[in-house]
């Protein structure tokens, strides 16, 4: 392919921090520090051996958990930082929303503030008077451009921001979570952008922690894992591998988190837990397959369930009430439970289990969020929570 199709080609980029050991807190300490003849630094690797391209008119996502070298990266691209070793090639004007408000004055009005802005932008003020109407009707404002910014709440100044910074003429636009802060009202509406930045083929490098954000605008995606490339390619296989991460990182629990979420009538039960027999991401042709295993103090009629929630909503719940399940003290006794996922839509999804006693289905033992799975996404799998089959009459 010809590099003329190529907005950004990162090689063999590093980025190496020196921490000083030294800290100045006062006048007096940097004094000492100035004159000590040996000063200490502790080197932080923040990105090393990164190597990929962006095609004009993808929107091309990078994703991370917090302190995994993203940020480090955007603002690479951005000239802020240099590489330490690696090469960086822009093919064209870049725009950078890495931190939106940048240059706002709190001692001057909204109304002073945009065209202060737009001046950091390169648009004259004939440009900005033209585009202030616009502006202050994105963000949903208008009666409070008039008073000073510092009584501005934190989301009224990141629309403000966002609507002028989206006026700004770029052939690459780099986006930071730049949603972070803003309703969800506002989010939609930053949303309907990125829909038209997409269908006009804007080059976008996106970096979020929003899963369905990457999997809804992204073209392609890279996974970074400290400060390397763990995985690169389609959004669903970037998103999916970040949320297996995610997951093993939640497995990974203290016994005294584990047992924050659980909770037992100990005269009754000893113990209560959920073992996965089927793989932590599953296609929708797979079965869920996982062990219940209980031990009682004290004999009495068992009844196990189990709820399966995504993004806190509970999706699917099951019980065992038609089965007589074994109450033998001291033993430990296993219900093993298997479902097909074919009605589950793309995401990650908890297990959360609990023992009743049939009389008055009591619940006398619970286990919250105590398993976890992940639904790839394919053809099938779009849109809301679960997938309902149905038929159409006309």
């Amino acid at each position: 392919m010809s590099d003329d199709n190529i907005a950004i080609k990162v090689e063999g980029v590093g980025k190496t921090f020196r921490l000083p050991h030294e800290k100045n807190n006062s006048i007096k300490s940097a004094v000492i520090n100035f004159y000590k003849r040996k000063r200490t630094f502790e080197k932080q690797v923040a990105l090393q051996d990164i190597s990929f391209e962006v095609k004009k008119g993808e929107f091309f996502g990078i994703v991370g958990r917090n302190g995994s070298g993203k940020s480090t990266l955007l603002k690479l691209l951005a000239g802020i930082y240099h590489p330490g070793k690696g090469t960086i090639n822009i093919n064209g004007t870049l725009t950078p929303f890495i931190e939106l408000g940048v240059g706002f004055s709190p001692e001057l009005t909204g109304r002073e503030n945009v065209f202060l802005n737009g001046a950091l932008l390169g648009f004259n003020r004939s440009e900005m008077e033209a585009m202030y109407d616009d502006i202050v009707a994105f963000a949903e404002i208008e009666r409070f451009m008039d008073q000073k910014l510092k009584n501005y709440s934190s989301g009224m100044q990141v629309r403000l921001a966002f609507s002028i910074a989206i006026r700004a003429k770029g052939d690459i636009l780099l986006l930071d979570e730049v949603l972070a802060v803003g309703d969800a009202a506002f989010q939609q509406k930053c949303y309907n952008y990125f829909e038209e930045l997409k269908k006009r083929k804007q080059t976008v490098v996106f970096v979020s922690h929003d899963m369905g954000a990457v999997r809804r605008f992204c073209t392609q995606a890279l996974l970074i894992e400290d400060g390397e490339i763990k995985k690169s390619g389609t959004p669903d296989d970037v998103a999916g591998q970040y949320t297996l991460d995610n997951i093993a990182t939640t497995e990974k629990q203290t016994f005294a988190e584990k047992e924050k979420n659980q909770k037992l009538d100990t005269k009754l039960v000893k113990s209560l837990s959920i073992k996965m027999r089927s793989p932590v991401s599953l296609g929708l042709q797979d079965q869920l397959v996982f062990d219940i295993k209980y031990k009682l103090n004290k004999p009495f009629d068992v009844v196990l369930g189990y709820t399966i929630s995504k993004q806190g909503v509970s999706v699917a719940e099951m019980n065992s009430k038609k089965l007589k399940l074994d109450n033998k003290v001291n033993t430990e006794h296993v219900l093993t439970h298997k479902t097909g996922v074919e009605a589950f839509n793309a995401g990650a999804y908890v297990i959360d289990i609990a023992i009743f006693d049939r009389k008055g289905m009591e619940i006398v033992g619970y286990s919250l969020n105590c398993a976890q799975f992940v639904i790839g996404e394919n053809d099938k799998t779009k849109g809301g929570i679960i997938r309902v089959e149905g038929e159409w009459d006309q």
